[in-house]
C-alpha cells in the first residue's frame, strides 16, 4: 500500500476534500493510504508529526494554487522536504494544479504536473473529469513504485534504526502510530441561501467578463469578424458576432429570467422573450455548482459546472453557427 501525503493550503481544503473523495476507489482496493494535517490530534507535536508523515510517504501531492505559493509552511517547509526526498529517489512528488498560479518558475517547474497538460482543475468545464484524470495518473504511478522503495509502507520498513539512531527512529515511529486513524472524516456540508445566491451572482459576473474577453480575442484573431457585448441591465447582457458586417450569431444571457430565481438563462435571440438553455444552482454534500435544467446535451445535463464550465458551455452555444 502506497502512502500519500497531501501538502496544501487550507484555503483549498474544499478542493482537497474533492480529490480525496475521488481517491476512494484506490483506497478500497488497498492501494493507497492518504494523510493530511486534519488528521493531527490535540496535543500532538505538529512539526514533528508532519515531518514524519512526509518522510514515510511514497507519493507527495503538492496541491498548487496562489495560496500554496504564498504559504511559508507549504512552500518553504513541506515542499522543500518533499523535493529533497524526491531528489534522493525516496518518494515521488506530484504537483496537482488546483487553481491557476505562476508555479512553473518554482522548484516544481521541472516536474510533470497533473491533471493533463497541467491545466488547473478549476479551469476544466467539468472538475470531476479533472479529478478523475489525477486519480488515473496516480494509479499508474503506484504501479511504477518498486516494492523496496524507501518509505514504502512505513518508516519502520524503510529506515531500519541503527544503534546510533535507534532512539530517534523510535520517536518517529511512535509519533506515526499516535496519529494513525481513518481518512474518512469528511462530514456533510450545508449551504445557506446567501451562499447559493452569492455563487449565482458571482457566476453571472464571471460569465459576462468571460464573454467580453473572449469576444475581443475572437475579433483580434479572425479577419472579417466583429464582436460586441452590450449590458442591457445589471442582470442581463447581449453578445453579437458579425461576419463581414452581417450578424452570424447572437445571444442574450440573464440571471433570474427563467423559472429559477438564481438560474442563468441563454437565449439565441437578443429579445427578452423566452430562452433556449438554463443553468440552475445545485449543491451536494461538499460544494455548490451549476447544473443544466433545460437545453444542452445529455452529457452536459449530468455535469457539475464551475463558473468557468458554465461560461464555456454558453460560449460554445454562441460559436456553434460559426463552427459548423
Amino acid at each position: 500500500m502506497a502512502k500519500v501525503f497531501f501538502s496544501y493550503s487550507h484555503d483549498d481544503e474544499a478542493l482537497r476534500n474533492q480529490l480525496e473523495k475521488h481517491l476512494a476507489s484506490l483506497r478500497y482496493e488497498g492501494l493507497v493510504d492518504s494523510w493530511h494535517d486534519r488528521r493531527l490530534v490535540a496535543g500532538e507535536m505538529v512539526d514533528s508529526a508532519i515531518d514524519a508523515q512526509i518522510d514515510a510517504a511514497d507519493i507527495v501531492l503538492l496541491l498548487l494554487s496562489a495560496s500554496f505559493l504564498s504559504s511559508h509552511y507549504c512552500y518553504s517547509v513541506e515542499m522543500q522536504r518533499a523535493l529533497a526526498r524526491h531528489a534522493a529517489g525516496e518518494c515521488r512528488v506530484v504537483p496537482v494544479i488546483l487553481r491557476a498560479c505562476d508555479w512553473t518558475h518554482s522548484p516544481m517547474g521541472k516536474l510533470l504536473a497533473v491533471p493533463q497538460d497541467g491545466k488547473p482543475i478549476t479551469s476544466w468545464t467539468n472538475p470531476d473529469e479533472a479529478f478523475t484524470d489525477v486519480v488515473r495518473q496516480i494509479r499508474v504511478l503506484i504501479k511504477e513504485i518498486p516494492p523496496g522503495n524507501p518509505g514504502r509502507g512505513a518508516v519502520a520498513q524503510s529506515h531500519r534504526p541503527s544503534a546510533a539512531h535507534g532512539a530517534a527512529a523510535d520517536t518517529v515511529i511512535s509519533t506515526m502510530f499516535e496519529s494513525v486513524r481513518s481518512s474518512n472524516l469528511r462530514l456533510r456540508k450545508t449551504f445557506t441561501d446567501f451562499e447559493i445566491d452569492q455563487f449565482a451572482h458571482d457566476g453571472f459576473t464571471y460569465i459576462q467578463r468571460f464573454f467580453e474577453n473572449s469576444l475581443a480575442e475572437l475579433q483580434a484573431r479572425n479577419p472579417g469578424i466583429q464582436a460586441t457585448l452590450r449590458r442591457l441591465s445589471d442582470t442581463r447582457f447581449a453578445a453579437s458576432i458579425y461576419r463581414d458586417g452581417k450578424v452570424a450569431s447572437e445571444c442574450a444571457i440573464g440571471m433570474g429570467d427563467g423559472i429559477s430565481r438564481n438560474g442563468i438563462t441563454y437565449s439565441a435571440q437578443v429579445s427578452p422573450n423566452g430562452f433556449n438553455e438554463m443553468l440552475s444552482v445545485s449543491t451536494d454534500d461538499q460544494s455548490i455548482f451549476f447544473k443544466s435544467l433545460v437545453g444542452f446535451s445529455r452529457n452536459t445535463r449530468d455535469e457539475k459546472l464551475s463558473h468557468e464550465g458554465a461560461a464555456e458551455a454558453f460560449w460554445g452555444k454562441l460559436l456553434e453557427p460559426l463552427q459548423r
